[in-house]
């Protein structure tokens, strides 16, 4: 049995339905495995199937231009929901949700959460179909439970890495928030974005675990980088060139204000937000991104200079407090 629902006769419907020819395929690092098993099942259809081997972070990151390319018929995206409102080829999104049962790992979870009763709970698309039934074992529990419902993604309690407006919107509600999923990435966000503890209920290595020594190290460590910024004199605005991250306006809001406080301003465009691609350019003393929020904050250590992310930079040019950034949350929605 697989971990995750890959939706094989609904691709092979829409693809018949849409009359597709050469289809795209893109997945996320943890499903790439999968791919010769999805190239059979398009086969099947009369299709050819081609996977993008470039990595993938999310629907903001829509394989567009490739397509195009390739004279592609449809995308077929992986693992995340929907975002973008129009796409320029045809796009299935396939949320692969996760099949494995989380009761075991939500039970470790309670004890984690025995000082807080007030608990909002979030979750990834893999997972959002468990929450009902979460929400029952953490009410049995003696928990009063708070699912959010805000913001531009498509499920209650959903969060993804650069939006966490549901649990934000419920944050002055709770005390504490439980995270259903895998892994420390996504906790993390809640944590930062809403300023409370967080722990994770992780059904894949059926264990429990807090997040908070996680968070904190990296607020301690965003303090240190702002600060190291403010002595910059030339910065560079990073425009993101994926299709969910490009943000001119916003870059050229960045560049006026950043000249206005007596900086120099340079605009660098850049698909992927790395060391390698950014750091070429000596005469630089300090990045705002504009792309990616969550790249300053997982890679701080990869970069020699400060890399910050446009609200960091409110708080480099004084017209954001540090103490009003903190409150507000790290991660800007």
């Amino acid at each position: 049995m697989r971990l995750f629902d890959f939706e094989e006769e609904r691709i092979k419907q829409e693809i018949l339905r849409l009359g597709a020819k050469r289809v795209l395929v893109q997945l996320p690092e943890g499903l790439k495995p999968e791919a010769q098993h999805l190239a059979n099942t398009i086969e099947k259809t009369g299709a050819l199937p081609m996977f993008s081997a470039d990595p993938c972070y999310g629907a903001c990151d829509l394989v567009t231009s490739e397509a195009e390319s390739l004279n592609a018929d449809l995308i077929i995206h992986y693992g995340h929901s929907k975002l973008s409102k129009h796409e320029r080829v045809p796009t299935v999104y396939v949320e692969a949700r996760a099949t494995l049962p989380v009761d075991d790992a939500v039970a470790k979870a309670i004890p984690l959460l025995e000082k807080w009763r007030k608990i909002g709970l979030t979750t990834t698309v893999q997972h959002v179909q468990t929450l009902d039934n979460v929400r029952e074992l953490l009410l049995r529990a003696g928990k009063m439970v708070v699912i959010g419902d805000a913001g531009r993604l498509e499920y209650p309690g959903q969060v993804i890495g650069c939006d966490y407006s549901n649990a934000r919107s419920v944050a002055k509600d709770v005390e504490a928030f439980l995270f259903v999923g895998g892994g420390r990435f996504h906790a993390v966000g809640v944590a930062l974005s809403t300023s409370k503890p967080t722990i994770v209920a992780d059904p894949y290595d059926n264990t429990a675990f807090s997040v908070d020594e996680e968070a904190e190290k990296i607020v301690k460590q965003r303090w240190a980088i702002i600060e190291e910024a403010r002595k910059a004199k030339t910065f560079a605005i990073l425009v993101g060139l994926k299709p969910g991250q490009m943000r001119l306006e916003q870059a050229l809001q960045v560049k006026e204000k950043l000249e206005g406080n007596g900086k120099k301003a340079l605009l660098l465009a850049v698909r992927e937000v790395a060391p390698d691609r950014i750091l070429q350019f000596p005469s630089i003393d300090a990045y705002v991104n504009t792309a990616c929020p969550r790249v300053a904050l997982d890679d701080a250590s990869c970069f020699r200079k400060p890399l910050l992310s446009v609200r960091e930079m409110s708080v480099v040019v004084d017209e954001l407090s540090w103490e009003d950034f903190c409150r507000q949350g790290l991660l800007e929605n």
